[in-house]
């Protein structure tokens, strides 16, 4: 199990960027790892999900692709999700999560969840 703590969330214009992070306080190079957000009223949804020993992301929603980026850092046990040319509708609560690859080939969440970031995207 590792504790995740995710940051770098807060206000911004509609078409202005941010990056998330989440720390990891162990080892996350064996887990996949993803992000999620959650708007007011709406479920928690995955948005997009990095598979252990890769450096590149797969986005999950449609409305995300060309405009977030998963990446992360597995000498610092740090996740990323920088994001590009935000629009209203990415307003949420973002999460960060440790899980696996299912044979499906579909991201499984462990129940290993940060508190979460908020990002507002507003003028």
């Amino acid at each position: 199990q590792v504790q995740l703590v995710e940051s770098g969330g807060g206000l911004v214009q509609p078409g202005g960027s941010l990056r998330l992070s989440c720390a990891a306080s162990g080892m996350i190079s064996i887990y996949a790892m993803g992000w999620y957000r959650q708007a007011p009223g709406k479920e928690r949804v995955l948005v997009a999900y990095n598979p252990s020993g890769t450096q590149g992301g797969i986005s999950q929603i449609d409305s995300v692709k060309g405009r977030f980026t998963i990446s992360r850092d597995n000498a610092k046990n740090t996740v990323f999700l920088h994001m590009d040319n935000l629009k209203p509708e990415d307003a949420a609560v973002y999460y960060c999560n440790a899980g696996h690859i299912d044979g499906d080939g579909s991201y499984k969440p462990f129940d290993m969840w940060g508190q979460g970031t908020q990002v507002t995207v507003s003028s």
